[in-house]
């Protein structure tokens, strides 16, 4: 019989499972068009008020006012030359046969001095460059055209004749006493800063940036530098989300990581409310068990919730709101959703507040060379790398998905699919949308299995100062793109099945091989298990085949991995076969964390993790060379690093053995 107490906590569990399982759906899902317009119809877009700034605090500002000159720039008929300040008209005729001769007065007129003497016909006065022209001079004559002559009271030779204004700027030319130097709106840059302190401005009223507080909520964030917890994540999103709003125009107000306590995060949000211009949620819009955050908004004053649920894909659990007059967001908690939806949705109105123009999107058609599956109903938005071909630039999905952190850094842009699109087909051609300014092609464009000694080599390349992109396809992948044209280097790691040797048979005409280095492929699993503890890998895998308990973890299809994995279990499919992670480290984590007992893996991976390793047979990771592009500079560069003893030595301190030659 189970006491009161184990009762009461197993109802109230029972309780908390099933209202997991009963969640809410989302309040109505409308287009991102729809979205856009019910949350901008209440919302004020104009700028900000004004406030002053010193000058230099004014930098990438925007400025709230029109400036108009209050003082002529120069402020006074200036020489643009060091040489002599006359008379044109005395200089009429002048050449190096039949100079005109002048008497030099008595001053010399170097930069704030305030000339004394009048220019009298038949003379000159000594002047340097950005002088103050004296009366009666309209013109300057170089030193250079020029002599000095006489011993004692001094004279010189004009051997050319000078015309009036010549090397003068006048009073006004540059900027005219009473004109708009500038006009709200702009945003200033140095050039900007330059024109008002020659005006001698200390300060310009700009646009206030808005507030904009920056919360992150759920149970499972830990602070950055703190060490994680058992299924802890760090709040990446607060400084994600902080930096964008920077980065739109605003100022970021970080207010931490909230926990999923109702009572915490109306107050955080309360007092977020108090201190800004717009808050800014991240997670906690999803309608799971833990999500509060649209809960809360709900209640904190009319209009209330204008906006839960978007046709977008990633992004569609977007809440918007607006609580009085203060605009609030809850962004989704996956890093690519959270920043899409940010950019699409938030940043426009920071930007507005802020008195920025709307951001123009630049865009390039690129051919997609793989078919991209899509949901219907939603608009998706695909992350892509782009390469550039002999046939044009291609945009290569980069496929990882919502929660990664780094699919937006790493991308150069994205394809929109419509919301009535099942898919984009092979080899279509389409907008691609440029993400921040578009950077230049690298150097070298390297597409297949990945290993962290591939990381060495990409460094040796910048090194020789090279860039290299590398996109991480599978050894499949790899060979496919290798064969399109669409990379210059393909790291693969298959076995022929007939030979059992590696990556030989993957040569053709216009793919060579060139070696790189040997890793040792093995059984992971936790240190102490005794089905794995001292056996060989063949005794291992027959114990695990032999015990249902054993729960395995595989490699994804096309992996040079997997075909090793299906020869070791010749037709078995223990239990954990379907669960198909895309990386040597997915399946070590997975063990390390009890998720999985067993897998197949490399050994550095296995001593990253502290897990067991029992070995089956060194794998070659070798690199197709793509051969109507190995004449390049890049691709010599990385053959010719790949042989280099330092770069050798530092594979081999990862665990890898440098293949010879």
């Amino acid at each position: 019989m189970k006491d009161g107490q184990a009762q009461g906590r197993e109802i109230d569990l029972i309780a908390r499972v099933r209202a997991a399982a009963r969640q809410e759906q989302f309040l109505d899902v409308v287009s991102a068009e729809e979205a856009r317009e019910r949350f901008e119809r209440h919302l004020d877009l104009s700028p900000l008020p004004a406030e002053k700034v010193a000058l230099a605090d004014a930098l990438t500002r925007v400025l709230a006012h029109d400036i108009i000159a209050a003082v002529d720039a120069p402020p006074f008929d200036r020489s643009n030359v060091d040489g002599f300040a006359l008379r044109a008209v005395d200089t009429l005729g002048a050449t190096n046969a039949s100079p005109k001769i002048l008497r030099l007065n008595a001053e010399v007129i170097a930069c704030g001095d305030d000339p004394a003497l009048e220019i009298a016909p038949g003379t000159a006065t000594t002047i340097a460059t950005g002088g103050v022209i004296p009366r009666g001079a309209d013109a300057v004559i170089m030193v250079e055209q020029t002599e000095l002559i006489g011993q004692g009271e001094p004279y010189i030779e004009v051997q050319r004749a000078a015309t009036p204004g010549q090397f003068v700027s006048y009073a006004g030319s540059d900027i005219a006493r009473g004109e708009t130097l500038l006009r709200r709106g702009v945003r200033i840059g140095s050039r900007e800063i330059g024109m008002l302190a020659a005006c001698g401005l200390a300060f310009a009223d700009v646009v206030r940036r808005p507030k904009v507080a920056v919360l992150s909520t759920g149970d499972e964030l830990v602070p950055l530098g703190q060490p994680l917890k058992p299924a802890g994540i760090y709040d990446s999103n607060g400084a994600i989300i902080a930096a964008a709003v920077a980065e739109a125009g605003g100022v970021a107000l970080p207010m931490g990581a909230i926990p999923d306590d109702a009572a915490a995060l109306d107050k955080a949000v309360r007092e977020a409310l108090s201190q800004s211009d717009m808050v800014v949620l991240s997670a906690g819009t999803s309608k799971g068990a833990g999500d509060l955050s649209h809960a809360i908004v709900s209640r904190l004053g009319a209009p209330g919730i204008l906006v839960h649920g978007v046709a977008l894909k990633p992004g569609k659990p977007l809440c918007l709101g607006v609580i009085g007059k203060t605009p609030i967001a809850v962004l989704p908690g996956f890093p690519t959703s959270a920043i899409f939806t940010f950019h699409a949705f938030i940043a426009p109105v920071i930007r507005a507040l802020a008195g920025l123009p709307p951001e123009a999107a630049q865009t390039i058609q690129a051919r997609v060379p793989v078919r991209v599956a899509s949901e219907l109903g939603r608009k998706e938005f695909v992350l892509v790398s782009l390469i550039d071909t002999e046939d044009g630039p291609v945009a290569f999905p980069t496929g990882k998905g919502s929660g990664s952190v780094t699919s937006f850094s790493q991308a150069d842009g994205f394809i929109e699919i419509d919301a009535l699109a099942s898919s984009l087909d092979t080899n279509t051609i389409t907008q691609v949308t440029l993400i921040g300014s578009s950077a230049r092609a690298p150097d070298l464009v390297i597409m297949g299995s990945h290993d962290v000694a591939l990381d060495v080599m990409v460094g040796a390349l910048a090194d020789r100062g090279f860039s290299a992109r590398t996109l991480a396809v599978g050894s499949l992948g790899g060979v496919a793109a290798a064969s399109r044209g669409e990379c210059d280097i393909a790291p693969v790691h298959l076995i022929d099945p007939a030979s059992d040797d590696y990556n030989k048979h993957l040569v053709t005409p216009a793919l060579s091989l060139v070696a790189g280095w040997r890793r040792m492929q093995g059984v992971l699993f936790r240190t102490g298990d005794a089905r794995f503890e001292g056996k060989s890998a063949a005794e291992a895998i027959k114990a695990a085949l032999a015990d249902s308990a054993a729960l395995m973890v595989n490699r994804n299809a096309g992996a040079g991995t997997r075909v090793l994995i299906d020869t070791l279990l010749n037709g078995a499919r223990p239990p954990g076969y379907a669960n198909q992670p895309k990386s040597h480290n997915a399946v070590a984590a997975s063990i390390a964390q009890g998720r999985a007992d067993w897998g197949v893996a490399i050994e550095p991976v296995a001593k990253l993790y502290g897990l067991g390793f029992l070995p089956v047979a060194p794998e070659h990771y070798d690199f197709l060379v793509v051969e109507s592009r190995r004449d390049r500079p890049a691709v010599r560069a990385f053959l010719a690093a790949l042989r280099d003893e330092a770069t050798r030595s530092r594979i081999a301190a990862l665990g890898m053995v440098p293949a010879d030659g």
